[in-house]
């Protein structure tokens, strides 16, 4: 079944871990012709320790194993200083309850803030841990959106700058010859005025790489407070939209996909 040492040693314990033609076996236990084999997947027990509340989610697909959101802008990922109970965790885990599910928080990958659009969270470990080493190969595919200062020259290409902490800074990070390896493409896909809209796709997945591969190049996010130059009275928000996903189906192998428009204060930076 491919599980990994860290679902296995979760596992193992249970009563109904692994069960063979419904009776419980360990790990050591090797099946004969005829036999069925069953695994629990699901979580016992919630360890994240984050707290379910209502709240608002936009669910674009859900099944057994994975769920797919398009998370709104100004919402958090993971519950932290100043929000612990209006996150995308605390929305998802009042859903599961509501639902009469127990899976906890497993996300494969994060959006920042006050980026929208879409992402997959796994409903248990091994779907997360799956989809998890999916991640920057071609199996997963994630096309982010965004409307820049100016029009990039040329049109398309690679932008390959390494990326690590500004000294001095809690959040801001920068192009330096130490950083960590990273690398974004990028397309321009129509000229509004005196913006781009652009096509980006990550091959690294470094904090904040698309906001500042982009300002690097002299094209900083519309709306960007931290890289660029903040207009509340064009967007509330560095523009950047997670417009769309593809990944293997973590169980079935079948390629699932997935797309999502431009909210509409993106949209409108086109007037």
């Amino acid at each position: 079944m491919g599980l990994s040492g860290t679902v296995v040693k979760r596992i193992k314990w249970l009563e109904d871990g692994i069960l063979a033609d419904g009776a419980r076996v360990y790990t050591d236990f090797r099946p004969a012709a005829g036999q069925v084999l069953s695994v629990r997947l699901d979580d016992p027990d919630r360890r994240s320790g984050i707290l379910p509340a209502p709240g608002p989610l936009d669910i674009v697909y859900e099944d057994l194993d994975v769920i797919v959101l398009n998370k709104a802008p100004g919402v958090s990922v993971h519950p932290g200083p100043g929000h612990f109970d209006d996150t995308l965790g605390n929305f998802l885990l009042y859903h599961y309850d509501e639902e009469g599910e127990t899976a906890d928080f497993h996300p494969v990958h994060r959006l920042d803030r006050g980026t929208s659009g879409l992402m997959v969270a796994a409903k248990h470990p091994h779907a997360q841990e799956v989809l998890k080493n999916q991640l920057h190969t071609d199996a997963f595919r994630r096309v982010y959106l965004a409307v820049c200062e100016g029009v990039p020259e040329p049109p398309a290409g690679v932008i390959d700058a390494p990326l690590g902490p500004r000294p001095g800074s809690l959040m801001e990070q920068m192009v330096r010859p130490d950083g960590k390896s990273a690398r974004t493409r990028y397309g321009v896909l129509r000229r509004w005025g005196d913006r781009a809209l652009v096509s980006l796709e990550l091959e690294t997945g470094r904090t904040h790489q698309i906001r500042v591969h982009m300002a690097h190049i002299g094209h900083p996010l519309t709306g960007d407070f931290l890289y660029g130059t903040e207009d509340r009275s064009l967007i509330s928000r560095p523009a950047l939209h997670s417009g769309y996903l593809s990944f293997l189906h973590p169980i079935t192998k079948e390629k699932q996909q997935f797309a999502v428009p431009l909210p509409q204060d993106m949209a409108g930076l086109k007037l």
